[in-house]
């Protein structure tokens, strides 16, 4: 653990939250409000303290034993922040000759018209003639800075960068608008594979499947190198918008003020973003205090970073091979953090929440790409905390995905998901001097730990509810499990897994719901314990027509069963809080998949 998380422990009994400052300062890193240690909850044996260190917590909690010790060190083993960024050993970058991975769109086929409420086009100038993109030999590495610690000298220039990319032509594929149409048209039915070896023609689409992280990584990666080209800067990087801290929650100061960095202004953003910090729990308005938001900030980021996303299925999302129906199974850190913030900078104002709110504008707003370089950097630092043999995908359909984008030379180049698992092969790091990772010691506490079968026997069970079920209010149901106390062996073969099926949303709206286990005091607000289990939520996307959408969502439980210790509950009580859209479920059970999947 580096020496600046270990500092950052050591001050349990305080959170920190950064202030936006009103100046034009270079950063703001230094204006930071102390907030009181928050007292107990009623009724709970135990206080509230986000930031302390995983050794501390776990000495807080008596009742602990040791199998169970043992296992939270793996959950923790996330951040050995020391060389967190370097390169890996990938081995042989041969890959093997796949059956359907799924090829890159031909641009000519693009589908122009989409809607509504407001019909647009997002199709690329065509080139029929195509490069493929080969890694760089020992590239000059470039440092992405966190955002709210860049210089004024870095933000004046990445200003400067971002307009002379708006004063090009419209027609240009460097220029700002269509670097927002690659985003618009990958993510909103404008592209399609074509049908080949007996399988059918399918839409194109890089949300809610295994290719959302390998898909904006190539993405962000030619808009930063457009970027220095058109700067004559070849060292430039893109800064990340680092909101999974408590120092970053507020929006960072070169997106705020208009007149000094106007190119990196935009009229339409909800309006709160430039005055509280940023909601990861609802993705909305709240009138929680900063410190009840930060302390929910850092339990969902460990949630989604650490306590439910032990699989490469269920941090990455699910898989997406040539030919298949395209699925709507997002791993935790879409459904969680990243939608959440495209959410809370759209513009409710608008009529389709634009910017950032719908996935057809959202590259319009230049704080699309320091939000994503943040997600970005999160799928480094799930990786480098992962055995070497466990951090991606082998299966050949993932490896051998191809992409199109117009690199700084207006050159279209085809690129392969196997080349950009590793950001230090392309040429990229992130900085890590002065950035703290505060949420792998979020490990939040029960508030109510042992065996429940008694105080729930009033909820339903789950054969007397009727599927599908409108989620217009707060549900509450017990599911059966078909195993208890499974033992090391067990857990460590296979996962245990909350289902929610055919979860139905109109795809032009956002929707959210978030799922409890035993939460028995109603107080859905507070995600600072161990009883909240993840959350469901779906961007808007456009379409040539209305639609409803069906989702799977998939949440681990193995931690939660052991932070609870009710691996020997024959059933668990469920709690799902819709938050937003019109949500419609079609069932819900617990099953098992292996943990290597």
């Amino acid at each position: 653990m580096s020496s600046l998380l270990c500092s950052l422990a050591t001050t349990s009994t305080i959170s920190l939250l950064a202030i936006p400052s009103s100046s034009s300062s270079s950063s703001y890193s230094s204006s930071l409000v102390l907030y009181p240690k928050p007292k107990a909850r009623n009724g709970s044996t135990k206080a509230a303290r986000p930031f302390r260190s995983a050794t501390a917590r776990r000495n807080d909690d008596q009742n602990q034993n040791s199998s169970q010790e043992n296992k939270l060190d793996r959950r923790n083993m996330l951040i050995g922040l020391g060389g967190l960024y370097s390169a890996a050993n990938l081995g042989s970058n041969t890959l093997e000759s796949s059956a359907a991975p799924i090829p890159p769109p031909d641009l000519s086929t693009c589908r122009p018209n989409l809607g509504p409420p407001v019909p647009y086009s997002c199709c690329p100038p065509t080139n029929t003639t195509i490069v493929d993109f080969t890694l760089p030999v020992n590239p000059p590495m470039r440092t992405r800075p966190a955002a709210h610690l860049a210089s004024a000298e870095y933000m004046a220039r990445y200003n400067r960068a971002v307009q002379l990319m708006k004063n090009l032509p419209a027609n240009d594929p460097c220029s700002f608008m269509q670097q927002s149409h690659v985003h618009c048209a990958y993510c909103n039915g404008a592209y399609f594979y074509p049908a080949a070896q007996g399988l059918n023609r399918g839409e194109i689409q890089v949300h809610g499947n295994w290719l959302f992280f390998p898909f904006h990584r190539w993405y962000l990666y030619f808009h930063e190198r457009i970027l220095g080209n058109l700067i004559g800067d070849p060292t430039f990087a893109l800064p990340y918008w680092n909101w999974d801290s408590p120092y970053g929650m507020y929006t960072p100061y070169m997106y705020t003020d208009g007149r000094t960095y106007p190119a990196l202004f935009n009229e339409r953003r909800r309006q709160e973003i430039y005055t509280r910090p940023v909601n990861l729990a609802t993705g909305g308005s709240s009138t929680m205090t900063p410190e009840q938001i930060a302390n929910n900030n850092c339990t969902v980021m460990y949630n989604e970073m650490i306590r439910t996303a032990t699989t490469l299925e269920s941090f990455m999302g699910a898989p997406y091979p040539r030919g298949n129906a395209v699925p709507n199974g997002p791993g935790t850190s879409e459904r969680g953090s990243h939608n959440a913030v495209h959410n809370w900078c759209g513009d409710p104002r608008q009529p389709a929440q634009e910017d950032m709110g719908n996935f057809y504008s959202a590259g319009r707003d230049p704080i699309f790409y320091g939000h994503h370089s943040n997600v970005d950097r999160m799928w480094t630092i799930w990786r480098q905390g992962r055995p070497n043999n466990q951090r991606d995908f082998t299966d050949t359909d993932y490896l051998n995905t191809q992409f199109l984008f117009y690199d700084e030379n207006r050159r279209l180049v085809r690129v392969r998901v196997a080349d950009c698992l590793d950001n230090a092969r392309l040429g990229y790091q992130f900085q890590t001097n002065g950035v703290f990772v505060t949420w792998t010691d979020c490990r939040p506490f029960a508030r109510v730990r042992g065996r429940r079968a008694a105080r729930i026997s009033d909820a339903p069970k789950l054969e007397t509810l009727e599927f599908p079920l409108k989620l217009d209010k707060v549900v509450k149901v017990r599911i059966p499990r078909p195993r208890k106390l499974r033992t090391s062996e067990e857990k460590e073969k296979e996962v245990e897994l909350l289902l929610i099926e055919d979860v139905e949303v109109d795809i032009g709206e956002f929707a959210k719901f978030n799922v409890f286990v035993y939460e028995e005091e109603d107080d859905f607000d507070d995600l600072n314990k161990a009883e909240y289990l993840g959350t469901f939520s779906h961007v808007p996307h456009k379409h040539d027509t209305p639609m409803k959408i069906k989702a799977q969502e998939r949440l681990e439980l193995n931690a939660l069963l052991e932070d609870l210790d009710v691996e020997g509950d024959e059933e668990i009580l469920i709690t799902l809080v819709p938050l937003a859209g019109d949500i419609t479920i079609g069932g819900i059970k617990i099953t098992y998949a292996p943990s290597s999947a």
